[in-house]
C-alpha cells in the first residue's frame, strides 16, 4: 500500500516562482476613492482566515499574505491608515508552530520537499512562545481556531487557561488582560471600517474530526461544548447579532462574510473514495487472496443477515473503494459472530470478525474523507483487537482502509454531511439578516466557494479552481496552502479582491483590484 501513498504524494510535486506582489497599474487617489466609507480606522476580526494562517499554522513571513493585510494596502491609496498585526517577529526562523513554557505545543508548517515529493513539516524546534505576552489591540484580530462565541468569552486571551484548554495561544500572545475579550480589544481601537468573517470554525472543527464532535442543536450553553462541537444556532444568533451591534454601535461602516460549506474544500476532496486500483493493492495475487479468504466470506455471511450490500469483491480493472466504519448502520457483531461460529475454519476467528466488521462498508461516492486519511490507507494497524490474533490473520485483517475499517475521524458519512450543510444554512441565514439590518455589506464566500469549486477564471486571466495540488499541471491554478484548508497567498489575495468588490459596489466606491498572479503559492524545498 505504499505504492498508493507514494502515488498520492508525488502527485503534490511542483515549483512555483513567488514575486512580491504589484499593482496591474500604478494608482494614486487622484483614481480611487473610498466612497461612503471611513477607511481611516479598519479592524478585521475572524479565525484563522483572517489571521493569515496557512500550511497548518501561522508563521511571520506567510502572515503578510493575510487578506486584511493585503486589503489595508488598497485601502491606504485612499487613505486608509495603520494597520498592524500580532508580532511574530520571535518566529525567527520563520518555522511557525508554538511552544508553552519551552514545551512544542503546536507543529511547524507544512512545505512541499521535492526530494520526497510529498507535504511534510518543516524540521525544527518553533520559537514563539506562547507565554511571550504582548498585551496590545490589533487591527488584525483573527485568532486562529475561535468560534462565534469566543470573540465574547472571558478569559480566552488568559495564559493559565490554556493547559486546560479554555484559553486560545494565540489570543493569549496579546490579549490587552487576562479577561479582555476579542471583540472588546478590537473595539479599543474605535473601528470606523470593519470586516466581520466569523463562524467557520463553529461548523469546520466538526468536519474537520470526521464528525467524531457533538451537534449540539438545541444546547444554549457553549460552556459545555467540546471542541470538535456544532455550534446550536440560537447561541449563534445571539452572539453574532451582539458583535455585529457593537462594532457598528459608533457607526462603523463594515463587510461580513458567510460561511462556505467547508466539504467544498481540498481537505475533504482530495482523497478518492476509491483509491485502491491492482497495483496500489499489490497486485492481481493480493486481489483473488482478499476477495476468497476474506471479502467473500463477509459477503456470504452479510448475505444471509440480508446485508450484502455492504460489502463488495475487488474489482481488477477499476479502483476499489476503501473500507470504512459507519456508526449510523445497524451494528451486526453479534449476527456475524453467530454465523462464523457455525463454519469450522471461521469459528476461530468469529469474535474478530464481528468485531471488525459489524458496522464496516465500502465507500461510496456519497463519502468524503479527510486529507490526513492518505497518510493511513494500508498502513498496518496496531489495534488491541490482534493481541491474540495468529500472525497470518493478523496481517490479513490489518490493513487499515484494505481490511481494517477507517475509523470515525477518517471519513464524513452522508449523515454527518446533512449535519454540516444544515448547520451552515442556518449560521448564513443569520449572517445575511445581520447585515441587512444593518445595511452592511455582504461577501457571500459560500458562493464564491461554489464557484470556485468549478473554476473561475479572476481579473488577472488566469482560471483558479479549489483543487488540491496536482503537480506542475495545476500549479498556477491553486488558491489553497498545503492543509487543503486555508489559502495560500494567492488565495488570500482573492479573497482580498472578492471584499473590494463588495466595497466598491455597496459603498460606491472605487478601490483597486488586486493580482492573484503576483502573490506566491506553496513554499518549497529542495530537501527538508
Amino acid at each position: 500500500m505504499k505504492k498508493y501513498q507514494s502515488i498520492l504524494l508525488a502527485a503534490c510535486a511542483f515549483s512555483l516562482v513567488a514575486c512580491e506582489p504589484e499593482f496591474e497599474n500604478e494608482v494614486s487617489n487622484e483614481i480611487y476613492h473610498g466612497g461612503e466609507v471611513n477607511l481611516s480606522r479598519y479592524v478585521a476580526l475572524g479565525n484563522s482566515l483572517t489571521s493569515g494562517y496557512m500550511d497548518g499554522t501561522m508563521f511571520r513571513s506567510g502572515q503578510q499574505y493575510s487578506f486584511p493585510n493585503l486589503l489595508a494596502k488598497q485601502f491606504a491609496v485612499v487613505g486608509g491608515g495603520e494597520f498592524t498585526q500580532p508580532s511574530f517577529s520571535d518566529d525567527v526562523n520563520n518555522l511557525g508552530g508554538l511552544t508553552l513554557m519551552g514545551q512544542q505545543a503546536a507543529a511547524t508548517r507544512l512545505i512541499l520537499n521535492m526530494t520526497t515529493s510529498g507535504p511534510e513539516n518543516l524540521q525544527g524546534t518553533p520559537t514563539i512562545e506562547i507565554s511571550n505576552l504582548q498585551a496590545k489591540a490589533y487591527h488584525n484580530m483573527g485568532v486562529p481556531g475561535a468560534k462565534s462565541f469566543h470573540l465574547l468569552a472571558a478569559g480566552y486571551g488568559n495564559l493559565a487557561n490554556v493547559p486546560v484548554g479554555k484559553a486560545n495561544p494565540y489570543f493569549v500572545r496579546h490579549a490587552t488582560t487576562p479577561n479582555a475579550t476579542i471583540l472588546a480589544d478590537a473595539m479599543s481601537l474605535e473601528p470606523t471600517f470593519f470586516t466581520n468573517w466569523i463562524g467557520s470554525n463553529d461548523v469546520l472543527a466538526y468536519a474537520l474530526s470526521g464528525g467524531t464532535g457533538v451537534n449540539q442543536a438545541g444546547n444554549i450553553d457553549p460552556t459545555t461544548y467540546g471542541g470538535n462541537d456544532i455550534t446550536d444556532p440560537q447561541v449563534f444568533a445571539a452572539t453574532y447579532n451582539a458583535i455585529i451591534n457593537t462594532l457598528t454601535s459608533q457607526g462603523a461602516k463594515g463587510v461580513v462574510a458567510t460561511v462556505p460549506y467547508v466539504t467544498s474544500i481540498p481537505h475533504f476532496t482530495t482523497v478518492p473514495y476509491n483509491p485502491l486500483t491492482t497495483e496500489a493493492l499489490g497486485g492481481e495475487a493480493t486481489i483473488d487472496q482478499l476477495n476468497a479468504q476474506l471479502l467473500g466470506v463477509l459477503k456470504q455471511i452479510l448475505s444471509a443477515l440480508g446485508e450484502s450490500d455492504r460489502i463488495n469483491l475487488f474489482s481488477k480493472t477499476e479502483g476499489n473503494s476503501l473500507l470504512v466504519k459507519d456508526e449510523s448502520l445497524t451494528d451486526l457483531s453479534q449476527q456475524i459472530t453467530a454465523v462464523a461460529s457455525q463454519n469450522p475454519q471461521l469459528a476461530p476467528l468469529a469474535p474478530i470478525l464481528g468485531q471488525l466488521y459489524g458496522q464496516a462498508r465500502h465507500a461510496t461516492k456519497d463519502d468524503l474523507f479527510v486529507l490526513s486519511t492518505s497518510s493511513v490507507i494500508g498502513t498496518t494497524s496496531n489495534s488491541p483487537i490482534f493481541e491474540m490474533v495468529p500472525s497470518p490473520y493478523k496481517e490479513l485483517l490489518s490493513k487499515v482502509g484494505v481490511t481494517f475499517p477507517l475509523e470515525d475521524q477518517y471519513v464524513l458519512i452522508p449523515s454527518e454531511q446533512k449535519e454540516i450543510k444544515e448547520a451552515t444554512d442556518a449560521f448564513n441565514d443569520i449572517i445575511w439578516a445581520a447585515a441587512r439590518s444593518k445595511n452592511l455589506a455582504i461577501a457571500d464566500m459560500n458562493l464564491i466557494m461554489r464557484y470556485l469549486t468549478n473554476g473561475i477564471r479572476l481579473t488577472d486571466g488566469q482560471y483558479y479552481t479549489a483543487d488540491y495540488f496536482k503537480g506542475t499541471e495545476n500549479m498556477n491554478k491553486v488558491l489553497f496552502s498545503l492543509d487543503g484548508v486555508h489559502p495560500n497567498p494567492r488565495g488570500y489575495a482573492f479573497v482580498a479582491n472578492e471584499i473590494v468588490k463588495v466595497i466598491n459596489e455597496h459603498y460606491k466606491a472605487h478601490l483597486p483590484m488586486l493580482v492573484p498572479g503576483n502573490y506566491p503559492g506553496v513554499t518549497i524545498k529542495g530537501s527538508n
